[in-house]
């Protein structure tokens, strides 16, 4: 490493809390689908920020949105209206569900979870919430109790409010859990953290109808698949189902900090002034920021790109795990939310170590899962070095 990596590492060891675990990577800057570190080192990114930069680093129309309003207004109280949020709403409205209609923006994936549970309590006065092994909704102290990984949730047992987990994928186990003491179900349509999971077909339409027979209501978790990531608006959108309250982050907003719990006008209707807030909850900064991107989105036709170079990653992974089976158990996914399944968790981390020294950032999750979830808009050429360079340290190391 450089004297100037060093330096960084060294400085912030001084004054940050020792809570992440630091890739020895630091960046500088970013463009589309690459970014440099300090020392001008290049790399094609594959993580996109956790999914958050959809539509690239520093795209200039989202770079000139964010310029303009900072001009012009970047921060006010929530008890005024705005413009920028109202925008964001009217368009979050025409590409969800026929049934949600209605918004409310905070500034986290972890805190539109946990407005979504608030809402559904106040909605039905039940108190009691399933959710799935293996899921992720955040770590914040309201939401830890939904989150289906004990290894995150289990240190902060004695203060959290816990949710009584079921198997994801199966119906089964939800239908008995789903019972009329049952405020809602949280469910992601695809688990992200979890690994890239996706459900047995019919499953969340097995979701919707057992909660409604309970009186009870669903809530989808589409902080990571929201906004074209599977090559649809919404991953709900492949099964047709219309949950009671969704829930949306990440790729909103292109790299600024927003997200929203949305609702049919029938679950909103119980909300009552102060049950939920947040001092930068729907800012005209990040809102601008957020309706840019959802215009780029649709403009550049995103979410078909999605899905088609979903498919191609698919195949190319799909056929590596055919070619060297003794070490990739399957790839899966939707769109560009990829999960590599690797047999053996130990060789897991020197691929991830390998590809990054070799210039592509991937992330692992799951222990034994290299995921792959780029900007929606990376040039299919750079996606297929960066795939060529994951496959090469595969077979090789």
């Amino acid at each position: 490493m450089s004297d100037a990596y060093d330096a960084i590492v060294k400085r912030e060891q001084e004054v940050f809390a020792p809570g992440v675990r630091r890739w020895p990577v630091a960046l500088e800057r970013g463009l589309g689908s690459r970014v440099w570190d300090i020392d001008g080192k290049e790399y094609i990114d594959l993580t996109a920020g956790w999914g958050v930069n959809s539509i690239g680093h520093c795209h200039p129309a989202l770079a000139s949105a964010i310029a303009d309003q900072a001009r012009t207004l970047i921060q006010t109280t929530n008890i005024v209206y705005t413009q920028p949020q109202l925008e964001l709403a009217e368009r979050l409205d025409r590409i969800t569900p026929e049934n949600i209609h209605r918004s409310f923006f905070v500034s986290s994936g972890a805190e539109a979870n946990e407005g979504a549970l608030k809402l559904a309590h106040r909605a039905t006065e039940r108190a009691r919430f399933v959710a799935t092994l293996g899921s992720f909704h955040g770590r914040t102290l309201g939401v830890i109790g939904m989150l289906g990984q004990e290894k995150y949730r289990a240190r902060w047992s004695a203060i959290i409010h816990e949710g009584r987990f079921v198997p994801y994928g199966d119906l089964a186990a939800a239908e008995s859990a789903i019972d009329e003491e049952v405020a809602a179900m949280i469910v992601e349509p695809v688990q992200g953290e979890g690994g890239v999971v996706v459900p047995p077909e019919g499953y969340l339409e097995g979701l919707a109808s057992a909660c409604a027979a309970a009186g009870a209501l669903l809530i989808l978790d589409e902080v990571q698949t929201g906004i074209g990531r599977t090559g649809r608006w919404l991953a709900c959108n492949h099964s047709g189902v219309e949950p009671d309250i969704l829930t949306l982050g990440k790729g909103l907003g292109g790299g600024l900090p927003i997200a929203a719990f949305m609702a049919s006008d029938a679950v909103m209707s119980s909300i009552e002034p102060g049950d939920h807030g947040g001092t930068y909850a729907g800012n005209p900064l990040c809102s601008r920021a957020a309706a840019t991107v959802l215009r780029v989105i649709e403009e550049e036709a995103l979410v078909a790109r999605a899905a088609g170079l979903g498919e191609h990653v698919r195949k190319r992974l799909q056929a590596l795990a055919q070619r060297r089976s003794e070490r990739v158990e399957c790839a899966r996914g939707l769109g560009l939310l990829v999960g590599v399944v690797l047999r053996d968790a130990g060789f897991t981390g020197s691929v991830h170590a390998r590809t990054r020294e070799l210039g592509v950032l991937v992330n692992l999750t799951a222990e034994r899962v290299i995921r792959i979830f780029p900007a929606l808009n990376i040039p299919e050429d750079e996606l297929d070095r960066a795939l060529d360079i994951v496959e090469a340290v595969i077979e090789k190391e």
